[in-house]
């Protein structure tokens, strides 16, 4: 593994990079996407089957279904802390290597227990669970890509990396009901009385070796990147650690929460309604926004996109309790579109903010710490919807009470960093060319 280190990297040495820094980060970068792709992709794989079990015979109740499709989520995102410091303590290809291999563990189980109706509820959460290493893989995918590249071309690289992760989460929503028999591809989907879940887990399985193979032949570590954990916890004292935290979790909280509950939400709230051709499509457009949320972040500052991204989302959500109350499915579909492009593209200008707001080694190190605190709206989101479908009989509650977090969000962002002048660097040139 020793040959795989490199101990001399500054990218910000323009002519280091035009030499061999350019196509060695390229090569990273993509082996990085694939299995961070892989990573959401097997994170999100109870999105889909929670919705499905009463077809294969599981007498689980909504309340139930809820928690498969949330505990995932509470694992990756406390995996998070963990993944995100292994970079700095194993090297980044080290433990990519690691990180894709465990993906082996959900996708096998998942594919034996779906098969047997009789499993114990308590058995299928902690088999769900275990899909929350997939949720991991994020924080030490930003964070050893974040040391790959010069600090001009951060937002654009770190937004293609997150976005070639967040992709993963549309992509089995798109092709899971296909290959458990719900319809081709989500087109045309029927409900099926009887469904082949275990095709669910099976299907990513030669995926995750092949990327745990790239990974172990193709990426590399750094040297520069080394860090203990003492080194590494001093940025739990700086207040943007914590302020950047929390836009983080409007953002990337949003889409990830919203994700994970939209096949439940769709079934739900319009029963008449096939979810299978359409759960797919909040995902694939927040996903494809991210790398615009740090390209426009990168020449107008991640500050100013962050603020106005807010305010949109707010908008957006106020707009989705409106269709809820009787506008019907197309408008609700076409506001819930709105909000995750929105939740994207402040994916991308809040993560462009923080390698402004720190130096190198720290920034990479909020980055993996913000991740895993912004992950956590994928459990809390599935669970405010459970709880206010449990009191109220409806999803109105949970979106006011998402609404009211986006203005804290809004107000914050102005307080710290708009009422003031911004501590954003303007990029050398366009961050295109570098990545």
């Amino acid at each position: 593994m020793r040959r795989h280190w490199i101990t001399n990297w500054d990218p910000d040495d323009e002519a280091m990079w035009a030499r061999e820094g350019r196509s060695i980060a390229r090569r990273n970068l993509v082996f990085s996407i694939f299995a961070e792709f892989l990573g959401f992709s097997v994170w999100q794989l109870w999105s889909v089957v929670a919705a499905q079990l009463g077809h294969a015979g599981f007498p689980y109740t909504v309340g139930e279904l809820y928690w498969l499709v949330s505990v995932p989520g509470l694992v990756g995102a406390t995996l998070r802390f963990p993944y995100g410091f292994a970079v700095p303590l194993f090297g980044g290809r080290n433990w990519t290597v690691v990180s894709a291999a465990l993906l082996l563990v959900p996708t096998v189980l998942l594919s034996v227990l779906v098969q047997r109706p009789a499993t114990p509820f308590w058995v299928m959460l902690l088999v769900a669970g275990t899909a929350g290493f997939g949720g991991g893989n994020f924080a030490s995918s930003m964070s050893n890509i974040s040391f790959f590249y010069p600090d001009r071309a951060k937002g654009w690289a770190l937004g293609l990396n997150a976005a070639g992760g967040n992709i993963g989460v549309a992509v089995v929503q798109f092709v899971v009901p296909a290959v458990v028999g719900l319809g081709v591809l989500g087109l045309n989907a029927k409900a099926a009385r009887h469904v082949a879940l275990q095709n669910a887990g099976l299907i990513w399985v030669p995926l995750v070796v092949v990327a745990a193979l790239c990974a172990f032949l193709f990426m590399d570590n750094l040297a520069v990147a080394r860090a203990s954990l003492r080194e590494q916890a001093v940025i739990l004292r700086r207040k943007h650690t914590w302020v950047m935290s929390w836009l983080y979790i409007g953002t990337f909280g949003s889409f990830i929460g919203y994700s994970a509950a939209m096949p439940l939400l769709m079934r739900t709230a319009f029963p008449t309604v096939n979810s299978a051709e359409f759960v797919f499509l909040g995902p694939l457009v927040g996903s494809v926004a991210r790398p615009l949320g740090g390209w426009l972040a990168d020449r107008v500052g991640g500050t100013a996109v962050t603020f106005w991204t807010f305010a949109a989302m707010s908008a957006a959500a106020i707009g989705v309790i409106a269709t809820l109350r009787g506008g019907g499915f197309a408008p609700f579909l076409a506001a819930f579109l709105v909000l995750f492009v929105c939740s994207g593209i402040g994916n991308g200008s809040t993560f462009r903010m923080i390698p402004a707001l720190f130096e190198r080694r720290e920034a990479a190190s909020v980055l993996a710490f913000s991740s895993a605190i912004a992950a956590y709206g994928s459990f809390f989101i599935p669970q405010g919807y459970s709880l206010s479908l449990a009191r109220t009989g409806g999803y109105t509650g949970a979106l006011v009470a998402f609404v009211a977090f986006y203005l804290t969000c809004l107000a914050a962002t102005w307080w710290f960093y708009l009422r003031q002048r911004s501590p954003e660097r303007a990029p050398a040139r366009a961050a295109s060319e570098a990545v």
